[in-house]
């Protein structure tokens, strides 16, 4: 059965009073305002429909907190108007808009530093972890004001000599969060051990109060969990571990979590999308739990959620592509991609219509397999097309790597406004991956180009004076690759590092990315 559970009477007449009405078959409309006042005004949040696609899912959604209606006052995008990168590719829409600058035709990419790791051996049923930092594992970067470097000084503990303004914050497989000085390549705080390795992304929250989140991703040293960071008291304020109530039992997040108005929303592997109020200081109260199964089966996120306004998007392990009404926490719309989904959905606004792009892998298929490519309409759930890539699963090492999207696609823009790019893996009974440019407006393949070995790194870009886009993308192998985004060309390519499965955070003609094995690295493009 389909239904919201509430703690208390107080919370069902806070739901009901703040729920619009509801509509099923497709109807988007409002009594209040035009579609076209709905979608372009930030203001103006998305109305409560239900599309007849849920079907699909029996779910239900738990308000844990009574204390409030769930109701998001700001709709607007609060990574917009914050300096850096705090989550995931830059923002809730996870578009990456945090391009960076060249002039002129970059030839080649030179290491500026690299921080060392400690390199954890101890044994898991999943192997030993090291150090560095895997997938996604995306660096934060942060300029903190003067006003906020002194209060960390006045209050903060773990401060180094190198603490300054431009902060990179990274969590690691060796279960430690390390601070480093973007300039210097020298630890500017010291690590605070959250008890796990961490192979997703963490954030910091965009109220630049030093609240800071990380999921563990593997049960190594402790319960495995979420963790709240306060970086004033440079200590963990709060964690939530096993859930008894989940309906799948791996409790990891490697999902990087969002801040909307004054919530932390988080999709988890155990079945369950968590929603969060945030309470400052690192610390948080859950307020309420979206659970689903699909054919009696209940999937994990590992994706992280993309957001428009107050409509969230996720796909998780079975291919189940959701987007959820972050208000009240029920289904909106649901859309079959066929095969697991970890790349994270991407969204860009077109003619006032968030649109989404999101690529499945070659998993449950088996050892050969499709991986569709599709862009949705992000208000109802349409397919505008698709495209699809015969891909296979490797056994390597005794390890099985999934053919398909493990990239989070890259929009274009400048001279490439018209494409989207993305690494794909293992196609065609090879060990390599191809990077591909796809035009965003038929889904047709505008050129591949073939890199060394296969690849989980997400693509970055880098625009010139003249607008001109370059992009830098890792492979497993260590190499890097710097191409020109009209044509597909490798203008410089070199093996740096161990194995780039992270994805770079982008500051100016550098970006910071970290490898498998201990290393951290800062590399310009010049």
């Amino acid at each position: 059965m389909n239904k919201i559970t509430l703690i208390s009477a107080a919370a069902l007449v806070a739901l009901a009073l703040n729920a619009c009405k509801p509509a099923s078959g497709g109807d988007s409309g409002s009594s209040e305002a035009s579609d076209s006042e709905i979608t372009r005004n930030d203001t103006i949040a998305l109305p409560d429909t239900a599309y007849s696609s849920i079907e699909h899912l029996d779910w239900k959604v738990e308000v844990a907190d009574s204390t409030s209606d769930g109701t998001i006052a700001d709709l607007q995008n609060p990574y917009d108007t914050v300096a850096g990168s705090l989550t995931f590719r830059g923002n809730s829409r996870r578009d990456a808009r945090y391009g960076g600058t060249v002039q002129g035709t970059p030839s080649k990419i030179v290491q500026d530093w690299m921080f060392e790791t400690y390199f954890d051996t101890t044994p898991t049923k999943l192997g030993t972890w090291g150090g560095g930092s895997g997938w996604t594992g995306q660096p934060v970067y942060v300029e903190w004001s003067e006003g906020q470097m002194s209060q960390f000084r006045k209050n903060s503990g773990g401060l180094t000599p190198d603490f300054g303004p431009k902060e990179i914050i990274v969590g690691s497989l060796c279960s430690r969060l390390y601070f480093i000085n973007y300039d210097s390549g020298k630890a500017s705080r010291e690590y605070i051990d959250v008890g796990n390795p961490i192979k997703g992304s963490v954030s910091l929250d965009p109220s630049l109060d030093g609240s800071l989140y990380v999921g563990q991703g593997v049960p190594a040293h402790e319960e495995i969990g979420v963790i709240g960071i306060d970086l004033k008291s440079h200590r963990r304020v709060f964690k939530f571990g096993r859930d008894p109530k989940a309906k799948r039992g791996w409790g990891a997040y490697d999902s990087s979590p969002v801040v909307v108005g004054d919530y932390l929303f988080w999709p988890g592997e155990n079945g369950t999308f968590y929603k969060y109020t945030r309470l400052g200081g690192g610390d948080l109260r859950l307020h309420s739990t979206l659970r689903y199964t699909v054919g009696g089966s209940a999937p994990g996120a590992e994706n992280s959620l993309c957001v428009y306004k107050n409509y969230g998007y996720f796909g998780d392990n079975h291919g189940n592509v959701l987007c959820v009404n972050l208000n009240t926490m029920k289904p909106v719309w649901y859309y079959d991609n066929h095969d697991d989904i970890d790349a994270s959905i991407v969204l860009e606004v077109e003619d006032g219509v968030p649109m989404l792009y999101c690529g499945c892998e070659v998993d449950r298929q088996g050892d050969t397999g499709v991986s569709h490519f599709v862009k949705l309409n992000g208000l109802n759930g349409s397919k505008v097309w698709e495209q699809t890539f015969e891909c296979d699963r490797q056994d390597l090492n005794g390890k099985h790597f999934d053919g398909g999207f493990y990239s989070t696609p890259l929009l274009g823009d400048g001279d490439c406004k018209e494409l989207i790019f993305a690494n794909v893996c293992q196609r065609e009974h090879s060990k390599h991956a191809e990077f591909t440019a796809i035009d965003k407006r038929t889904g047709n393949v505008v050129y591949r180009t073939q890199l060394k070995y296969f690849a989980w790194s997400s693509p970055v870009a880098f625009y010139n004076e003249r607008k001109e886009m370059f992009v830098v993308t890792g492979d497993s192998s260590g190499n890097l690759y710097l191409l020109r985004g009209k044509t597909g060309e490798i203008l410089f390519t070199a093996r740096m590092g161990n194995n780039f499965e992270s994805s770079p955070v982008v500051i100016g003609n550098s970006m910071v990315v970290g490898s498998r094995g201990q290393e951290i690295y800062r590399f310009s493009v010049i």
